[in-house]
C-alpha cells in the first residue's frame, strides 16, 4: 500500500478535524459492510478521516474464525486503498491493523508489521480466544483478570504497538462479578508500566454494546490514565458502518471529566494531539455541514 502524505494539520472546509481510529472489514468474518459504507458514515459523523484496523492474521490457526487469513492480507490492503481512492478529497482513509498480543507470537507480529506501510498499529489482548482461555484460565476469576492486565502491560513494553485497544475488555469475562475495586491495585501497576513506555491507550465506544455496558475503559480507570498522562485515542471499533463515530461526543466529555485536555490519533505511526474542545466543535460543525 503506498504511503499517503500527511494532510494539512487544520480542519477541512467543512470543519472536520478528527479521525475514528478503529474499525473493521468483512475479512474479519464478524463485520458487515464494505469500507466505502464506513467512509460514507464517517462523513455524516463529521470526521476528517478513518483508519481501518481489521484483525490481523495469526500463525498456527490461532482463533481463525474472527480474522483475515494469511491469504487475505493483500486483499485487505487492496480494499482499504480502493476506498481511499474513491473518497480522495472528501475523506482521508488510512491503513491500520488490530494486532493480537499473545505471548510467544511477538516475532510473527513484528514481521507482520513490516509487510505494509501501516499508519497505525493497535495492540489488543483478547481474553475470549479459546487459546488464551486454555492457557491462562487456570485459577480464580480475579486472578484471570490480573493476568489480563499483566499482558496489557507487557503488550506496551513489547514496543510493537502505537496504542492499546479496549484496555479493560476483561470486565466482560463473567461481567456480573466485575468490581473494579478488586483489581484496582493491579490496574494501577499496569498503568505505571504502560505510562513509562509512552504507548497510547484507547477509549473504545463499542463497550456500550457489550455484555458489561460501559465504554472501555470505564471512567475510574480513565481517570487513572489521565493522572499518568497516558495519551488517549478514540475508536468506535465499528463492525457495522452505522457505528462509525458513534458516541464520540459522549466519549470526549468523559475524557474532559477524567482530566484530559487533548485527544490523539496516529498517521505514519506518529501521534497527533488535538485539544478536546476543538474536536468537539469540529464534530458538530462538520456534521451539521454534511447533514
Amino acid at each position: 500500500a503506498p504511503t499517503q502524505p500527511l494532510p494539512p494539520p487544520g480542519p477541512t472546509k467543512t470543519g472536520a478535524l478528527f479521525y475514528d481510529s478503529h474499525m473493521h472489514t468483512p475479512l474479519c468474518k464478524h463485520a458487515w459492510g464494505e469500507p466505502e459504507e464506513y467512509a460514507q458514515q464517517a462523513l455524516k459523523a463529521g470526521l476528517k478521516g478513518i483508519i481501518f484496523t481489521c484483525h490481523c492474521p495469526m500463525p498456527n490457526g490461532f482463533w481463525p474464525t474472527v480474522r483475515m487469513s494469511e491469504s487475505e492480507f493483500d486483499t485487505y490492503l487492496a480494499i482499504v486503498q480502493r476506498a481511499a481512492d474513491a473518497f480522495k478529497g472528501k475523506l482521508d482513509i488510512r491503513l491500520g491493523i488490530e494486532s493480537e498480543y499473545f505471548p510467544g507470537c511477538e516475532e510473527y507480529i513484528a514481521s507482520l508489521h513490516k509487510r505494509a506501510d501501516f499508519h497505525y498499529v493497535l495492540g489488543a489482548v483478547h481474553w475470549q480466544a479459546k487459546e488464551y482461555l486454555n492457557k491462562f484460565e487456570t485459577g480464580t476469576i480475579e486472578n484471570f483478570r490480573r493476568t489480563y492486565f499483566e499482558h496489557l502491560a507487557k503488550s506496551a513494553e513489547s514496543g510493537l504497538y502505537d496504542c492499546l485497544a479496549h484496555p479493560d475488555l476483561v470486565k466482560n469475562y463473567h461481567p456480573d462479578s466485575w468490581c473494579f475495586a478488586i483489581v484496582k491495585n493491579t490496574v494501577s501497576g499496569a498503568l505505571d508500566r504502560i505510562a513509562a513506555t509512552g504507548v497510547a491507550m484507547e477509549l473504545n465506544t463499542s463497550g456500550l454494546n457489550k455484555s458489561y455496558s460501559e465504554m472501555n475503559p470505564g471512567n475510574e480507570m480513565l481517570r487513572m490514565m489521565a493522572d499518568r498522562k497516558i495519551p488517549i485515542v478514540l475508536g468506535s471499533d465499528s463492525h457495522r458502518a452505522v457505528r462509525v463515530g458513534e458516541h464520540f461526543v459522549t466519549a470526549l466529555n468523559h475524557l474532559t471529566e477524567a482530566g484530559y485536555e487533548n485527544v490523539s490519533y496516529f498517521l505514519n505511526r506518529q501521534r497527533i494531539d488535538l485539544p478536546i474542545s476543538e474536536v468537539l466543535a469540529s464534530l458538530k460543525k462538520a456534521a451539521d455541514h454534511n447533514a
